[in-house]
């Protein structure tokens, strides 16, 4: 018997676990606010970006969200690609 007040597992969710604030700091670490305003030009990236700024943006606008969430994937893909030793 299942809990209803559990919450649900996503064993094949790569976002599962990982806070947008995480993600921010991540892609912010990589790419810097100008690489990162360069590939999803929004301003709290462009003007004066700060994390608290970017997360209070982000929290309420969700297609934003979803940009940053994708950019996050596909960072992590290029880092696996990377690892492995190139395209296949």
């Amino acid at each position: 018997m299942t809990d209803p007040d559990a919450p649900a597992q996503q064993p094949r969710n790569p976002l599962h676990g990982v806070t947008l604030e995480a993600m921010v700091r991540a892609l912010e670490a990589h790419y810097g606010w100008a690489g990162l305003a360069e590939r999803i030009p929004l301003r709290c990236f462009t003007h004066d970006p700060s994390v608290a700024s970017s997360l209070k943006f982000l929290r309420k606008t969700p297609w934003a969200r979803e940009k940053v969430e994708g950019l996050y994937l596909f960072m992590g893909r290029e880092a696996r690609r990377a690892a492995r030793g190139g395209a296949r």
